[in-house]
């Protein structure tokens, strides 16, 4: 277990100190994605409370929080998406990306075997990162308001990917077949078997797009020709925070793990 620590904190250092093409940083989308770690980090907790130690969290019910969850998590892929514009290596930075998802994936399966995390966020940031490394140059013939709103139109058109239809309802939609669900190895893509169950779930469909269209957004975020607030810092500790959300991601399942093992016994 200490080598395996010790091969994420490597990564980690490498990972934070990847040189950009952009010295200067769009503080304020450091802010975005800090406060949204911050969010994903009491989801977190909020649902080992509930499915690993039966405490009453009654919100994990309720559908709004389910959207205000997806929102947060959606404003962080975009914003991944964003800072690849920024970042020399992005097939490094996928690679290992995906290594760590790998290793909690696997560490998930002997703490927490009735939730491992089977293609969770990390998951689907190392692939799309890779992905947007070797489609780079075709992409680049778009123009960024065409890719912004091509991609972010394909993710709203396959948002129900993993409830069998695409588009939206009451507008247009089209089941998807049965068959494609029951290939059980189809869940990365977005379509997971019945009975299949992931502690933390991002499939490729829809969320690769958002990741996409965040990409196209990063092409002004370089030029800056974002409005000039995009540029300032306004909360440091959220700035911060969001510089390092690799590191809070990877650390703070196994903190909150120990502090309530520690409490509930």
């Amino acid at each position: 277990m200490n080598r395996y620590v010790y091969y994420i904190f490597e990564i980690w250092y490498h990972m934070t100190k990847i040189s950009t093409k952009n010295s200067s940083r769009a503080g304020f989308l450091d802010e975005v994605r800090g406060f949204a770690i911050i969010c994903m980090v009491v989801y977190h907790v909020l649902f080992d409370l509930k499915y690993l130690h039966g405490v009453n969290v009654p919100v994990f019910f309720d559908d709004w929080f389910d959207t205000i969850r997806d929102i947060f998590a959606g404003a962080f892929i975009f914003i991944s998406g964003t800072v690849c514009r920024y970042s020399r290596s992005n097939y490094k930075r996928g690679v290992q990306c995906f290594f760590i998802g790998m290793i909690i994936t696997f560490v998930t399966a002997f703490v927490t075997p009735q939730f491992p995390v089977y293609f969770g966020i990390l998951h689907l940031l190392g692939i799309s990162m890779l992905i947007f490394a070797l489609t780079e140059p075709i992409l680049d013939k778009l123009p960024p308001f065409v890719g912004v709103l091509l991609f972010a139109l394909l993710f709203i058109a396959t948002y129900s990917v993993t409830g069998g239809y695409i588009g939206i309802k009451g507008v247009f939609s089209l089941n998807l077949p049965d068959v494609i669900y029951s290939a059980k190895l189809l869940f990365p893509l977005g379509f997971p078997s019945r009975g299949f169950s992931s502690g933390d779930y991002f499939p490729l469909l829809p969320w690769l797009f958002l990741f996409l269209s965040g990409s196209f957004f990063g092409v002004w975020a370089v030029r800056g020709q974002l409005p000039r607030f995009f540029y300032n810092t306004h909360v440091r500790f959220l700035a911060y925070t969001g510089r390092y959300t690799l590191w809070i991601y990877v650390l703070h399942q196994p903190l909150a793990y120990i502090i309530m093992m520690w409490i509930f016994g």
